[in-house]
């Protein structure tokens, strides 16, 4: 066991380095330009190899949970197992016609097959107005970036076919694959730079289209983890979000920063909306104002959560400041 962890670290750590030599450069935490990528070779390097203890992680989820199982996949085709014999019906192909039933019965049966399966895993990264925000070590964009390189990786020691959506001002789809080249791509799209957005860039994106997009994409019984702020979230997303839990095992992985859960002391200091663009003056000094922000942030999580309970969805909260990542998610992805 101790060796087979070994030789998935080493492993782990040469496709990081790969990622470094494929394009993400070192990017210093500090003094970071607007054209830096969110995560540096190093630090994918280090996710990599903290991803081959997550990958060896059991699953929280009951053995017999609505998803439990291997899931089934669009890209395989029909399996060669025999399932069973069901009446013919016009449309169905003669070459799966079964004879001996056929003829015992004096009525046509063909033969269905038990279809064929593979774990699928796809990613949801929101790179959104609202996401370019951090006030302590990461962006929250960084911290789904990390997130996202953290799963991708644990899934491909379990050879699981990884995939994802990026949500950015282009929106950027990448499909399920299998090995080392995809998970690189999907690494470094979720790293690339990602400075602040004009409000404007946010009018034209409508969530509930993206949500219904990922239902009829996504083979049933595949894998999701939405990670965003969710401060786009409305009770119109309340149908496709359910229709994704149906479809598929949702979890939703909601990123928050210190500043927005409470408020801290820095004086009168000037707020703008990342998502509407509006500027809004607040002192910050006021135990008043303060302790507002709180209930309203309180608030907000608590409608978030019903939301969230009515459509069938699990929810993950981790702080943008957080960075053992693999005690977070241990168990869920």
């Amino acid at each position: 066991m101790i060796a087979a962890f070994e030789k998935i670290r080493s492993q782990a750590w040469q496709a990081g380095r790969r990622v470094l030599r494929s394009g993400a450069r070192h990017a210093p935490a500090r003094g970071a330009t607007l054209d830096a990528p969110l995560l540096s070779g190093d630090d994918i390097a280090q996710l990599a190899i903290q991803a081959a203890g997550l990958a060896q992680a059991p699953a929280k989820r009951e053995v017999h949970d609505h998803h439990a199982g291997d899931w089934p996949s669009a890209w395989l085709g029909r399996g060669l197992d025999f399932e069973e014999a069901r009446p013919y019906t016009p449309g169905d192909d003669i070459r799966d016609m079964d004879w001996r039933i056929t003829a015992r019965l004096g009525q046509p049966f063909v033969k269905t097959y038990r279809e064929e399966r593979q774990p699928v895993l796809h990613l949801v990264v929101d790179r959104g107005p609202a996401m370019r925000f951090g006030t302590r070590r990461h962006l929250k964009a960084a911290q789904a970036a990390r997130i996202a390189a953290l799963a991708a990786f644990a899934a491909s020691a379990r050879n699981v076919a990884v995939g994802a959506s990026l949500w950015d001002a282009h929106d950027l789809s990448l499909p399920p694959r299998h090995g080392r080249s995809g998970i690189i791509e999907l690494v470094r799209a979720a790293a690339a730079p990602c400075p602040p957005l004009p409000a404007q860039a946010a009018e034209a994106v409508h969530e509930s289209d993206r949500l219904q997009r990922l239902a009829e994409e996504l083979p049933r019984g595949a894998r999701l983890l939405l990670i965003s702020d969710f401060a786009w979230l409305g009770a119109e997303h309340e149908l496709p979000l359910a229709q994704l839990a149906e479809r598929t095992d949702l979890l939703a992985l909601r990123i928050s920063d210190p500043a927005e859960r409470e408020l801290p002391d820095v004086g009168l200091a000037r707020f703008q909306d990342l998502n509407s663009g509006a500027i809004r003056w607040l002192d910050t000094g006021l135990a008043a104002a303060r302790k507002a922000h709180a209930a309203e942030f309180a608030r907000r999580r608590a409608q978030v959560d019903a939301l969230f309970g009515r459509a069938g969805v699990r929810c993950l909260d981790i702080g943008s400041e957080a960075e053992d990542l693999v005690q977070a998610l241990q168990g869920h992805a």
